[in-house]
């Protein structure tokens, strides 16, 4: 009898811990608390902005040279003989002044060409004056022939004018003889620098034999290569407007002050430029010496040398409302631009020029437009943006240097993306 009743039990067993099971489940359930929803933060992106800021703009136009002289004169000889003197400052690199004596040639032959042409014409004049006399003679005589008229060979007319023609031509002999004697001293043309001297002190030379090539230091020039659309931005293109030379002198940053003085009135036809011509006066800094003084002083720290490679910038219209806008921003035309509620808007914008890594702007934005020059992974407009100075809580003072490296770690994020 106990087994059986054991046996009974053992059949309501599986039923009775189903049952408590299930009471335990419903009353753990019962007593869980429903789990907190965490509502995901929404990172609005960080930007950069700039206030654009519209004023007055004098645009220019940018080149490069090489500074030439505006003279460059080789000196040769005109006669034949031997260099008998060299000036001391007749070497390469010396300055002379206009009309200063850089060589003499021997002159001993050309002075007694000189005193053989005087004593011709004293003789050529004697004759016309013996012949003056005789002429005279001869009308004289024919005055008291009265049926008879004279003819020019008995006036003496025909030696009158051989004795005449033997005059000129012994005073243009002298001259001759006056002017190689004058051609035996090889002066400077002008103010000048001695580029070259070929010659020595007992070299013979012959007409046409070269002594020298002088560069005037009066005056230097600078051809400024422009592109054709660029010249619409310089006033009566560009001839008297004002210059400014850069360049370096002794490792140093130089500026030198010139003006545009003429156009060539071309356009080249291998780099297509139009080119305008830089005159720069007295580019050496020297002092025009006084009467007598044989030197040329210099008086400037800041020469500009022939053959200087300069960078130029000239002068040109003014525009009354301008700003100057970050050519990398603007693509198809449009800048991003963050509005007052820190929302992103796309402005299109007018632009004239570029003007080296920026882009004169003239409408489409307003004065003190915020101007988003940071870079945007994936812009859309109407997207919420944060500044650096907003990344901290208000309670906190802001730290401008965590800011500006997260805001320099999302350009490096989006520049990789991109």
């Amino acid at each position: 009898m106990f087994i059986n009743k054991f046996k009974d039990k053992r059949v309501y067993l599986p039923f009775i811990i189903l049952i408590v099971s299930i009471a335990a489940f419903v009353v753990m359930k019962n007593l869980k608390q429903p789990a907190e929803e965490k509502v995901a933060d929404q990172i609005a992106p960080l930007v950069k902005v700039e206030s654009i800021r519209f004023e007055p703009m004098q645009l220019a136009v940018s080149s490069q040279g090489v500074v030439t002289p505006k003279f460059k004169t080789q000196l040769v000889a005109q006669i034949s003989g031997e260099i008998s003197f060299i000036a001391p400052e007749f070497v390469r690199g010396g300055f002379v002044k206009q009309g200063q004596i850089l060589a003499r040639i021997n002159d001993s032959d050309y002075q007694a060409y000189v005193i053989e042409a005087q004593a011709a014409l004293l003789s050529a004049q004697a004759g016309l004056e013996q012949e003056q006399a005789l002429g005279a003679v001869a009308k004289d005589e024919w005055r008291r022939i009265k049926d008879r008229k004279p003819t020019a060979l008995s006036l003496r007319e025909p030696q009158l004018a051989q004795e005449q023609a033997r005059v000129r031509a012994a005073e243009a002999a002298l001259a001759r003889a006056k002017s190689n004697l004058e051609r035996t001293i090889i002066r400077a043309p002008f103010h000048a620098l001695i580029e070259t001297r070929q010659v020595s002190l007992g070299s013979y030379v012959n007409p046409g034999n070269a002594i020298g090539d002088v560069l005037s230091v009066s005056e230097a020039e600078v051809r400024l290569p422009v592109a054709d659309n660029q010249i619409k931005f310089l006033i009566n293109e560009g001839v008297g407007s004002k210059v400014t030379l850069r360049g370096e002198l002794q490792g140093q940053e130089t500026t030198w002050d010139a003006k545009i003085i003429r156009t060539e009135g071309v356009i080249d036809s291998q780099s297509r430029m139009a080119y305008l011509v830089a005159q720069l006066v007295n580019p050496y800094g020297l002092q025009v010496p006084r009467a007598g003084d044989e030197k040329l002083d210099q008086k400037t720290e800041h020469p500009l040398r022939f053959g200087s490679y300069v960078r130029a910038s000239v002068e040109g219209i003014s525009i009354p409302h301008a700003a100057l806008v970050p050519r990398h921003i603007i693509v198809d035309g449009k800048v991003p631009t963050l509005t007052a509620e820190n929302t992103l808007l796309f402005k299109t914008v007018t632009s004239i020029r570029e003007q080296g890594t920026m882009v004169v702007v003239v409408d489409g934005v307003a004065d003190q437009d915020q101007l988003i020059v940071s870079a945007l992974q994936y812009p859309v407009e109407g997207m919420l943006l944060r500044l650096p100075v907003e990344s901290k809580s208000t309670t906190e003072k802001p730290d401008e240097n965590n800011s500006t490296e997260e805001l320099d770690n999302e350009e490096a994020l989006a520049k990789k993306s991109d």
